[in-house]
C-alpha cells in the first residue's frame, strides 16, 4: 500500500471516496445486520488509513464522513429513540507513541504545562452492543442502541431481560438523580455462547460466529422473552443526560453506579499518567484470553470531569478519550490470479484472488493490490506466497511477498491499457498540481463503458442515496443488459413503461417475479421521488463528492436550482461563482474543477433534465441551533490568551458557528488576539465587525 506521506491529492481522494463507502457498508452489516463480514481488526485498519489520509488531507474531511458520524440510521424493526445527549464512538491508537500523542493534545487544547499530570480511567473495551439506559427517580424508563449516535432502537422490553441490569436504582446510599441515563456495553459470556450454540445446534437453529454477534441478535429479537432466556449480561461505563453527576472524577461516578446496583469491570482503575495507563494496557492485554468475556483494547479517559468538559466533542467522538486497540491478525497464502476491477469513476483496481485461508476466524480469498504502481512496488506476481492481514484497503491487503518461495517461472504482472469492460484506453491522468502521473490507471470509455454506467447506477440506488429497497447490484446488473435501466431517470419511468399497451416483455414475467414483487419493486421507486438536496447530489456521482463534499455543497447552496445555476457559469475560473464554490471550508481545487465538469457537460444537463420532470429535490435544512452565533461564519486571528485557539474554534463550531481560516465579506466576526495583522486590517477594510477575546466570549455567553 502506497504509504499516506506519499499520495498525491488526486490519489487520496479516490482512495478516501472507497474507504467512505466500505466503512459505511460495513458500519450497516456491523449495527443493523448482527453480521459483520470483516474483522475488528480489519475494521479499525480502515478507518486508521481514512483518518492518516483525512490528517494530512483535511479538505477531504467533511460532517458526513465516518471520522465524524457514528453507526448507522436505525432499523425498521424497532420504535425510534432520540438521544437527549448524543451517543458518540470513540478515536482510536494503535501504539504507545499514539496514546502519548493524545495526551500531548489534551495538553496543547487545555494549555497544560508538563509539570501538570494528567490522570486517565482505563477500562476494557467490551466486544458487545452499546446501549443507553433512562431512569427517572431511579425507575428504569427506557433502553436504546447506539444508532447513528443521534437516534436509536427502542430495546426498553429486551433490556429488561439482561441478567444483571437492575430495573430499580439502589438507594441505600441516598437518593438517586431525578434523571440518568445509564450507558455501557451489553454483552454474552464466552461460557453462555458455547451453550448458546450448542442449543441452537440441536434445535436446528442459528449458529452465532462469536459472542458480540450473539448478543447483539439476542438483544434485537422482536419476541422479548428469546431474550431473556438469553443471559445477557451489562457492564456500566458513560452516561448521557443526567440531572446531576454524583462525582467529580469519572471513578468517582462509576464509584456511584456500583452502589446503585450496576456492574462496572473489575479491572478499571485509574492511571496517574500515561505511562501509567500503557502499563495497564498491558496487564490488560496479559489477562484477555482468561478473560469469560471478549475485549478488543482498551479505552482511557481523561479522569476529571471538568476536563472532559471543557476538551468536549468533535463529530463523533469525545477529545477526551481513546481506545487503545489490539493489533490486526496476518496469515500466509498464494496469488491465484489478479483481476481488474472498473468503478464508476473509470478507476482500474486490481484484486488479487487468493488461495482461502483463515485469518482471525474470518475466511479471507480476496486482497486489493490497491494500483499499478503499488504491484509494480512490491513485485506482487501471480503465483506468489505473500503475507496477508486483515487490515488496509477496503478488502484486506497484501504486506508482502515471501520471494524465497517464487515460482522459477514467475513473470512480472503486466497491467492492463486498455480498460477489461470495454476495450477503451486506460490512462494515467497527469495532475496539474504536482506535475506528475497519478497512480491510478482511468479508463477513458466514459458513459460508453458498461462497467463505469452499471456501477453509477448502483451508487445512485445505494443506501446513501437514492436507497431503493429491493433494486440491488444484480437486478440493475441485469436491467441493464436488458436494456430497460440504463440512465437514472429510466428508473422512475419503469413502471409506466412496463404497463404501456404491447409490452409483451413485462417484469412480472422474469424469472424470481411475479404480481407482488413487481407492484413491491415500483411501490419502493415511487417511495423515493423525493430526495433531500444533500443525498441527491452524493447520488449523482460526481468525481470527488462523497456524503461530505454533498452535505458542503448542500449547505453553500441550499437549493438545487441555486446549485445548478451557480455551477453552470463556474467554467470561468476568474468568475465570482467559481470563487464562490472555492471558497466553501472543505472544497479544493480538485473537488471545484469536478463538479464544474459534471455541470459543463451537455449529456449531464440532459439527465438531469429528465430525472428532475420524474422526482423533487428538497431544500437543505441546516439543523436548528440556539445561540446567538448559531449560522454566523467566524474568523479567529493573532494569539489567543483566554482559551487555546483549539478550544475557542470547537466553542464555537460546538454553538452552530462556521470557522473559517479567511476573510471575507460574507464574514460576521473577526476574532482578534494579539498582534493581529493583515486579517484584522481586511475585516475593518470590509467592514466586519472585530470584537476581542473577552467581548467573544460574551457574546456567547461564557
Amino acid at each position: 500500500m502506497v504509504d499516506v506521506k506519499d499520495l498525491t491529492a488526486e490519489d487520496a481522494r479516490a482512495e478516501h471516496e472507497k474507504l467512505v463507502d466500505a466503512i459505511k457498508a460495513h458500519d450497516v452489516a456491523y449495527y443493523t445486520e448482527d453480521a459483520p463480514v470483516v474483522s475488528d481488526a480489519e475494521y479499525d485498519s480502515l478507518r486508521q488509513r481514512l483518518l492518516a489520509i483525512e490528517a494530512r488531507f483535511p479538505d477531504l474531511i467533511s460532517p458526513e464522513s465516518p471520522s465524524q458520524s457514528v453507526g448507522v440510521t436505525p432499523s425498521k424493526g424497532f420504535g425510534k429513540v432520540r438521544h437527549r445527549v448524543p451517543m458518540l464512538s470513540l478515536d482510536n491508537a494503535f501504539s504507545n507513541d499514539e496514546l502519548r500523542e493524545f495526551e500531548g493534545r489534551i495538553r496543547r487544547f487545555l494549555g497544560l504545562g508538563l509539570d501538570e499530570e494528567v490522570a486517565f480511567f482505563a477500562e476494557p473495551k467490551i466486544d458487545g452492543l452499546s446501549a443507553s439506559l433512562r431512569y427517572e427517580k431511579g425507575k428504569f424508563i427506557q433502553g436504546a442502541t447506539r444508532g447513528d449516535g443521534q437516534e436509536g432502537e427502542d430495546i426498553t422490553a429486551n433490556l429488561r431481560g439482561v441478567t444483571d441490569l437492575p430495573l430499580k436504582i439502589n438507594e441505600s446510599n441516598g437518593r438517586a438523580p431525578d434523571v440518568f441515563e445509564i450507558r455501557g456495553e451489553v454483552y454474552m459470556s464466552k461460557t453462555d455462547f458455547l451453550a448458546l450454540n450448542e442449543s441452537q445446534a440441536a434445535s436446528g437453529g442459528k449458529i452465532f460466529a462469536n459472542p458480540r454477534n450473539a448478543a447483539a441478535g439476542s438483544l434485537r429479537q422482536l419476541d422479548h422473552s428469546v431474550t431473556a432466556s438469553r443471559n445477557l449480561r451489562f457492564f456500566a461505563y458513560a452516561w448521557g443526560e443526567a440531572s446531576e453527576i454524583p462525582g467529580a472524577t469519572q471513578a468517582e461516578v462509576l464509584s456511584a453506579f456500583r452502589d446503585w446496583g450496576f456492574t462496572v469491570n473489575p479491572l478499571s482503575r485509574v492511571c496517574a499518567n500515561m505511562e501509567e495507563a500503557i502499563d495497564a494496557y498491558r496487564k490488560i492485554e496479559e489477562l484477555r484470553a482468561t478473560l469469560d468475556y471478549d475485549i478488543d483494547g482498551v479505552v482511557f479517559k481523561v479522569n476529571k470531569l471538568d476536563w472532559q468538559e471543557r476538551l468536549g466533542f468533535v463529530s463523533r467522538s469525545p477529545r477526551w478519550a481513546i481506545a487503545h486497540k489490539f493489533p490486526a491478525e496476518r496469515a500466509t497464502t498464494v496469488i491465484e490470479d489478479i483481476e481488474i476491477q472498473v468503478g464508476r469513476t473509470g478507476a482500474l483496481t486490481p484484486v488479487a484472488r487468493l488461495h482461502p485461508v483463515t485469518v482471525g476466524g474470518v475466511v479471507v480469498s480476496n486482497a486489493t493490490l490497491h494500483n499499478e504502481d503499488e504491484i509494480r512496488r512490491k513485485d506482487i506476481r501471480i503465483g506468489d506466497t505473500v503475507v496477508i492481514q486483515r487490515a488496509g484497503d477496503v478488502i484486506p491487503q497484501v504486506v508482502e511477498v515471501v520471494l524465497e518461495k517464487r515460482p522459477k517461472d514467475s513473470t512480472p504482472y503486466d497491467f492492463p491499457k486498455t480498460c477489461p469492460v470495454c476495450g477503451s484506453h486506460a490512462v494515467k491522468e497527469l495532475n496539474e498540481t504536482s506535475g506528475k502521473e497519478d497512480a491510478v490507471r482511468r479508463c477513458t470509455g466514459g458513459l460508453i463503458c458498461r462497467a463505469q454506467a452499471v456501477e453509477r447506477l448502483k451508487h445512485f440506488v445505494s443506501r446513501n442515496a437514492f436507497d431503493i429497497e429491493g433494486l440491488g447490484a444484480k437486478l440493475i446488473e441485469a436491467f441493464y443488459e436488458d436494456g430497460l435501466i440504463r440512465n437514472p431517470a429510466d428508473i422512475f419511468t419503469l413502471e409506466k413503461r412496463d404497463k404501456a399497451p404491447g409490452n409483451l416483455q413485462r417484469i412480472k414475467n422474469r424469472e424470481g417475479f411475479g404480481e407482488k414483487a413487481t407492484s413491491n419493486l415500483f411501490a419502493a421507486i415511487n417511495d423515493r421521488r423525493e430526495i433531500p438536496l444533500d443525498r441527491f447530489i452524493y447520488a449523482l456521482g460526481i468525481r470527488h463528492i462523497g456524503q461530505g463534499n454533498a452535505r458542503l455543497l448542500a449547505r453553500n447552496y441550499l437549493s438545487f436550482a441555486s446549485l445548478r445555476e451557480s455551477l453552470s457559469v463556474t467554467g470561468d475560473k476568474s468568475g465570482d461563482a467559481y470563487a464562490e464554490l472555492l471558497n466553501i471550508d472543505g472544497i479544493g481545487a480538485a473537488v471545484a474543477d469536478a463538479v464544474t465538469e459534471f455541470f459543463q457537460e451537455e449529456q449531464n444537463q440532459r439527465i438531469l433534465d429528465d430525472l428532475l420532470a420524474e422526482i423533487t429535490v428538497t431544500d437543505f435544512e441546516a439543523p436548528a441551533q440556539d445561540s446567538s452565533v448559531a449560522g454566523k461564519t467566524v474568523v479567529f486571528t493573532g494569539t489567543l490568551e483566554l482559551m487555546t485557539r483549539q478550544e475557542m474554534k470547537a466553542k464555537a463550531e460546538g454553538l452552530g458557528a462556521k470557522v473559517s481560516g479567511s476573510v471575507s465579506a460574507k464574514t460576521d466576526y473577526l476574532v482578534a488576539g494579539a498582534s493581529a495583522g493583515s486579517k484584522l486590517k481586511k475585516a475593518t477594510e470590509l467592514g466586519v465587525t472585530v470584537l476581542n477575546e473577552r467581548e467573544w466570549l460574551d457574546l456567547i455567553g461564557g
